[in-house]
């Protein structure tokens, strides 16, 4: 049994048992996986897969109980590796950060280019998602981190550090009635208009649902897109209101588009990043958490993802207030 064959079932698991994707995510060919499986299984004395034909069907009870234990090995196996780098000051090395298309557009630039002037053989790779998929795509390790933003409660999640809160914009054409008002719309005046908004909105639990269902009035999402670009484009287009987070906005959206304020019309947001205790970080990862958040003391940090210490984070700054020291510096 090796650490390879462990780390190729486990691939198998997460790729929905697609060995060719499996394949693709470890940089190995299909023969060579299956080949591979098929040592294990003949060592294990039991399949890890059931087949139907030449293709994976299921997940033996018995290979559940393999797997599970092999993502153990595999995260105590990797834990080994980054606490080694550490200790050696070891700059090299791939940093995995999944989040949404706005985080990773409008927030991580600056931090990132922070961390890459001091690590210049750093590899950072951004894996975009919709909410919902960060924290389990962190939690069966095919993330570092994750940057996620939440309406009240924290993320669930093993160890969530506040960046920041935020808060919504609506974003209409100048000509359009929204724009007239001169102040913020109501509920019920919003809702009598479609909405272009994040794919995150249909969901059940949705923040701007919630807030709708409150005031007693329907959402009715015209247009849904993950990338906060993409809404501009359908808002410019005349396909609805556009509701966004404020850190998507730029100077030059105001050529043409009305901003309007959306405080205390909807909740305020926080972004958080999100860890799992359990597993070493880089230096360089903690350097990206201390570019985001400078108001946390890096030694601190250290200390509580280590789990030397519980987290006790002081209440995140505003993204405006953020936005503001960042222009002062530059």
């Amino acid at each position: 049994m090796t650490l390879t064959q462990l780390r190729y079932i486990v691939a198998i698991a997460d790729a929905g048992l697609n060995i060719t994707m499996a394949a693709e995510r470890v940089h190995a060919t299909q023969p060579g996986i299956s080949r591979q499986l098929r040592q294990l299984e003949d060592e294990l004395g039991f399949q890890v897969f059931l087949r139907r034909g030449k293709s994976l069907d299921s997940i033996t009870a018995s290979g559940s109980q393999v797997i599970a234990r092999a993502r153990n090995i595999l995260a105590e196996s990797a834990n080994i590796r980054a606490l080694a780098a550490n200790l050696r000051r070891d700059g090299d090395g791939e940093l995995i950060i999944t989040t949404t298309h706005t985080q990773a557009r409008f927030v991580l630039p600056g931090a990132v280019s922070t961390v890459k002037q001091r690590y210049p053989k750093l590899s950072v790779r951004l894996e975009p998602r919709g909410d919902t998929e960060l924290i389990e795509l962190l939690g069966r390790g095919s993330a570092d981190m994750a940057i996620v933003s939440t309406a009240g409660e924290p993320p669930t999640a093993d160890l969530a550090i506040p960046l920041f809160s935020w808060d919504r914009k609506i974003l209409v054409p100048r000509a359009h009635a929204l724009a007239e008002l001169g102040r913020a719309p109501r509920i019920d005046e919003l809702a009598a208009w479609p909405l272009v908004s994040y794919e995150s909105s249909l969901a059940a639990d949705s923040s701007l649902r919630k807030a709708f269902v409150a005031a007693g009035c329907e959402l009715n999402l015209a247009v849904t897109a993950r990338d906060a670009d993409l809404i501009k484009v359908y808002v410019r287009a005349g396909l609805g209101v556009g509701v966004l987070a404020e850190m998507a906005l730029l100077e030059s959206d105001s050529k043409d588009l009305c901003v309007l304020s959306a405080e205390g019309l909807l909740p305020t947001c926080t972004t958080w990043v999100v860890l799992q205790a359990d597993r070493v970080q880089r230096d360089y990862a903690l350097d990206l958490i201390a570019a985001l958040a400078p108001r946390v003391d890096r030694r601190d940090l250290v200390r509580v993802v280590q789990g030397a210490a519980s987290p006790a984070w002081s209440t995140p700054p505003h993204w405006r207030d953020l936005s503001v020291q960042h222009a002062n510096a530059a």
